[in-house]
């Protein structure tokens, strides 16, 4: 669960230090004082898109970061399979945006990327907003939120390997039965390619070596003149060359030795060093001599050959390598398409097989969502009833469809928000009161089993009041014990509930708004809940009433 949250330069927020609880905690405050900024700080540490208008004013980066404890084995294995050390069961997540655009993340110190936060935030924290009552009205978001309930993450994986694979098969054996127009046109092609990779006779290394070549002898003359003069200078010349010199001082101490002894070592050294000399100078001669027949000749076949090269890289890849994988991929589609009959017979018993199966599990995945559609029904119906929907009717509608993805099933909410109407889709009937209700009703059954010990409720009592927001306060509480419940609130209904309470307070600092973050309790929290019940002036009476909230009958 979430337990501590350290937000620096976010909006009016300079800085921010809030220690939360296991349990129920609201937050509240004036309009406008900043309560969003917290819900959206902690957006942006769980990977969300990251303005950079949501710098403060004036400074060059803003950072939240969060400290975890006990998270769950899901996201143990999670952060495991990213690389990151998680050995006490505690997970710090940290992310700083510059005003370059700039963003990096950090878990346990090791930086990660925001896909991969995105991934690590979902398994720690729910945040339900105005948002998520508008996926509620999405079809498509029901199916997700039985299966959570349901459990079936690990069956919709073994389905989904085994329609993955029919999907492909499907797909191949529908290219494989083209007209036969196409498949002619196809044949053309790939023979042709394959045909004029074939003429080219392309080697390896081959373009490396024609390009070096090409640079000699487009220099040859230069290779000439200074081979000759190295020559000259070292052997070639009678007059004064290195290896004339070297003979006669060689010559010089051998005249000495019978005087100076070590001077027949120094002429037998000097008689190795003339015979390297004379060595270098005739392997240098020999660099202008490597040209057979003529070198203008030899340089034009050296560029014919590089271009017919080029060509066919700009045409079938990067390199020869390239090209000469994609003749072999070529011969293969080839080979592929004289023998379609046989592979299109492989496929479509392949395919039977893979339908019954697919539709076997698919059968395993339906009966699973109906019993627990029931279920789930049923106990949302009976925490509806409680928020004030008396004689509400929510069905969990599963059809049966085509195989897709999600198995041979179509899931829609359906509800008769009064006595006697039909059930009819959620998307048509419900308002923004009674979908907070639903969507709190549905966290409250589908809690148990997602796996996720924070919730975050951002407004949940948007368009309720009343005894009904009491009503709301209570299941909050209730679903505090299982995991740990945040509630941004207006309600004094719901905030006099809690087990902790923050305060979010806009003040100027040095001539400019800040805003703070305090955890309130007895009298000051008397003070804030009668604050929301009453108005400007705050009164003993209105105090008397917050206390009374706060007895939690």
């Amino acid at each position: 669960m979430l337990r501590s949250l350290q937000i620096r330069n976010i909006a009016v927020i300079k800085s921010a230090d809030i220690e939360l609880g296991d349990a129920f905690t609201v937050l509240t405050g004036e309009t406008g004082a900043g309560k969003s900024i917290i819900i959206d700080s902690i957006s942006l540490l769980l990977g969300s898109r990251a303005p950079r208008e949501l710098i403060r004013s004036g400074e060059s980066r803003a950072t939240v970061t969060a400290l975890f404890e006990g998270v769950g084995a899901g996201t143990l294995e999670l952060l495991e399979s990213y690389g990151v050390v998680c050995e006490d069961g505690s997970v710090l997540l940290s992310r700083t945006v510059s005003s370059d655009g700039r963003s990096t993340a950090h878990a346990n110190g090791q930086s990660v990327t925001q896909a991969m936060l995105r991934e690590i935030g979902r398994t720690l924290i729910t945040i339900h907003g105005q948002h998520d009552n508008q996926r509620l009205m999405q079809k498509a978001y029901h199916i997700r939120l039985l299966d959570a309930y349901a459990g079936l993450d690990g069956r919709l994986a073994e389905y989904r390997e085994v329609y993955e694979r029919l999907r492909s098969q499907r797909s191949e054996l529908e290219a494989l039965k083209r007209d036969e127009a196409e498949k002619i046109r196809l044949r053309d092609i790939l023979e042709y390619q394959i045909k004029e990779i074939d003429a080219a006779r392309l080697r390896a290394g081959e373009e490396e070596e024609l390009s070096t070549e090409r640079l000699r002898l487009q220099s040859i003359e230069k290779i000439k003149k200074q081979t000759d003069f190295a020559y000259r200078a070292l052997h070639g010349s009678d007059k004064g060359s290195v290896t004339l010199l070297l003979d006669r001082a060689g010559a010089a101490l051998s005249q000495i030795s019978g005087v100076i002894p070590e001077a027949a070592e120094l002429a037998e050294r000097l008689a190795s060093c003339r015979y390297e000399v004379e060595d270098i100078a005739m392997t240098a001669r020999g660099f202008a001599d490597d040209t057979d027949g003529d070198p203008t000749a030899r340089l034009d076949k050296i560029e014919s050959r590089l271009d017919t090269i080029s060509r066919l890289e700009r045409k079938y890849g990067s390199d020869i390598a390239a090209v000469r994988a994609f003749r072999d991929d070529a011969a293969a589609r080839l080979d592929a398409l004289d023998n379609i009959d046989a592979r299109a017979d492989e496929l479509e018993d392949s395919i039977k097989k893979l339908e019954a199966q697919a539709r076997a599990l698919a059968e395993k995945l339906t009966e699973r969502r109906a019993m627990c559609a029931k279920e789930a029904a049923a106990r949302v119906c009976d925490t509806l009833s409680y928020l004030d929907m008396p004689g509400v009717k929510f069905e969990i509608a599963v059809r049966a469809t085509e195989l897709c993805a999600d198995g041979a099933d179509e899931v829609e909410f359906m509800i008769a928000a009064n006595p006697g109407e039909p059930a009819v889709p959620l998307a048509k009937t419900a308002s923004g009161g009674e979908l907070s209700r639903v969507m709190l009703a549905l966290k409250c059954v589908l809690s148990e089993n997602d796996g996720i010990d924070t919730m975050i409720f951002d407004e949940v009592d948007a368009g309720i009041s009343g005894k009904t927001s009491r009503k709301v306060g209570v299941k909050l509480s209730e679903l505090s014990r299982s995991a740990q419940v945040l509630c941004v609130t207006h309600s004094a209904q719901i905030a006099s509930l809690a087990d902790d309470h923050l305060l979010i307070s806009k003040s100027e600092v040095d001539g400019r708004a800040e805003t703070g973050v305090r955890a309130i309790e007895g009298e000051a929290r008397v003070d804030e809940i009668a604050r929301i019940l009453g108005g400007i002036n705050i009164t003993e009476t209105q105090r008397d009433a917050a206390r009374e909230l706060m007895k939690h009958e």
